[in-house]
């Protein structure tokens, strides 16, 4: 059965979330790195981790797990952060997305891909591409685009224009705080 943005061989990046396979089309991945330092940012949304250095350009940090309704992420040594392209409203914007871990690319012809399930009006599922089989496994296959709201975008794109922020040492005293007298 044929689902929308579904060729006749696709391939995905699967990944891991709380023990349930998730999939990420590769075109839409930079690359994947080790979950390093996150620099927190200021009143974000609790899914938005913060930001980190990609070569000189700051990437917002989203906890897929929180995005879900899941417990948050734990540090352990297979957490990732899986670099990806979100477009909305003809603007791409570059996100890390938190994973347990990931998987593997996989291959994916239209026949191993089902349309999400249409589970009631109460359940969204339009972030769902498909759902995937791989031997008595399922995928979740994501929508990108759809994953993330234009109020969660915005809030993206706020950071990427953001300074990251220099930690507070005993050395530097805040700016608005108290200043000690010589």
């Amino acid at each position: 059965m044929a689902t929308k943005g579904v060729t006749k061989i696709n391939q995905f990046l699967t990944y891991i979330l709380d023990e349930e396979v998730y999939a990420f089309d590769i075109a839409r991945v930079r690359e994947v790195l080790d979950s390093g330092d996150i620099t927190k940012v200021p009143k974000m949304p609790e899914f938005m981790r913060g930001v980190i250095n990609l070569r000189g350009k700051v990437v917002p940090v989203v906890d897929l797990r929180l995005k879900f309704g899941m417990t948050e992420t734990e540090q352990t040594v297979d957490t990732c952060i899986i670099i990806i392209d979100v477009t909305l409203d003809g603007e791409t914007s570059i996100l890390g997305a938190m994973a347990d871990s990931v998987k593997e690319v996989l291959n994916l012809t239209v026949e191993q891909i089902e349309e999400a399930p249409k589970i009631g009006t109460r359940l969204n599922t339009e972030f769902i591409k498909g759902m995937g089989k791989k031997d008595n496994d399922f995928i979740i296959i994501l929508d990108v685009d759809s994953v993330f709201t234009s109020e969660d975008l915005t809030i993206v794109q706020g950071t990427e224009n953001k300074a990251v922020p220099v930690r507070e040492t005993a050395a530097q005293p805040a700016e608005d705080g108290p200043q000690a007298a010589v």
